[in-house]
């Protein structure tokens, strides 16, 4: 038997109102749906339902059977509606991708503070400088560097513009002479960053005169840790080259030195991404 659930509100509505008029008022349909769906419902079970003159509705024993096996689950389902349809209280699992770099983001106030504010939120931060699309792999949202975010999400920022920063410690630069251009590099331990054991490292990102070039450092060391390439340079292992907010901290004490600083251009800083705002969830907004 096939039965179109459509249907088993409309008889609800005559069931709990006796009376097809009113049943089509509540409903907001024509008088005239309301007894074709009485109709086909019947046609269905092979049994009438309704007992239906110009002054009265009433239920048939098959009928009245129908309507106590219909109402609570139905009832449960109306309820289960409006609870998420008026549950504007941020909850569940918030799943975020973040790169490495994003010191602002991840340095601990941003994220402690959201976890005080929203009790019934659990906070799920995989940090990973891998490319990949973050709806296919089920996050809710992304913190990445403006230049690289797909064009079809909405990119909400986090920080104001940033720029590299090439830095060494004192006892590395008094040991050796600190280089005056991004070419002089090549004389000088590097410390590198790359994303992953096959991938080069990054070409560090330099401007002169207005225009952009790079440099394919070749590295000493080279690692996908931030936080280790800070380390080393503190220790003295040579020049490193990351985001400001990075370094800027340790800049400000003189336990590194910044480098190069008239080759460095800014570029556009972080953002929150996510794939759309209509109906966004609240544990997202």
């Amino acid at each position: 038997m096939k039965i179109d659930l459509n249907l088993l509100p409309v008889f609800l509505a005559v069931a709990e109102e006796r009376n097809f008029s009113a049943a089509a008022a509540r409903l907001d349909v024509t008088r005239s749906a309301v007894s074709q769906g009485i109709r086909r419902l019947e046609d269905a079970f092979g049994t009438m339902l309704v007992m239906r003159t110009t002054r009265s509705v009433t239920l048939t024993e098959a009928g009245e059977r129908l309507r106590e096996s219909l109402s609570s689950p139905l009832s449960s389902i109306e309820a289960a509606f409006e609870e998420v349809a008026s549950d504007t209280m941020p909850r569940g699992c918030l799943r975020i991708a973040v790169t490495s770099i994003a010191e602002a983001f991840l340095s601990g106030p941003l994220i402690a503070s959201f976890a005080a504010a929203n009790p019934a939120v659990t906070v799920d931060i995989v940090v990973t400088d891998e490319e990949f699309d973050i709806v296919a792999a089920g996050y809710d949202a992304g913190v990445r560097l403006g230049e690289v975010i797909e064009k079809d999400m909405i990119a909400v920022p986090l920080t104001g513009k940033q720029r590299e920063m090439a830095v060494a410690s004192p006892a590395y630069l008094a040991a050796n002479k600190a280089p005056v251009h991004p070419r002089e590099l090549i004389h000088h331990r590097c410390i590198g960053w790359r994303p992953a054991k096959d991938v080069a490292p990054y070409r560090w990102e330099f401007e002169e005169g207005g225009e952009p070039f790079n440099l394919a450092i070749e590295p000493q060391i080279t690692t996908n840790d931030i936080r280790l390439m800070l380390r080393l340079a503190l220790a003295g292992g040579g020049i490193t080259f990351a985001t400001e907010d990075t370094f800027r901290p340790f800049v400000e004490t003189g336990q590194l030195i910044s480098l190069l600083d008239p080759f460095l251009p800014y570029f556009p800083g972080f953002y929150l991404y996510f794939p759309q705002r209509r109906n966004m969830a609240p544990k997202l907004r």
